[in-house]
């Protein structure tokens, strides 16, 4: 006996047929894939900042006063 049969697929989209009506399930899937799509290039805009973007590490006089001291 299966985990997921043919059937449940059937009652699935049949479930979410009638909670949502066929109209509105085009637009919620255009919403969450300009959704996905604005994730993702957000993300490989951070990762080129990153990996553009050089450390730099503050020079600090604390050091050496610590190192006279």
């Amino acid at each position: 006996m299966d985990l997921f049969a043919p059937w449940h697929l059937v009652i699935l989209i049949g479930a979410i047929l009638l909670l949502f009506g066929g109209k509105k399930i085009p637009e919620m899937m255009g919403g969450i894939g300009k959704g996905m799509k604005d994730f993702k290039k957000s993300i490989k805009e951070e990762e080129e900042k990153v990996t553009d973007e050089p450390k730099q590490i503050p020079k600090s006089d604390s050091f050496k006063n610590r190192l006279k001291q």
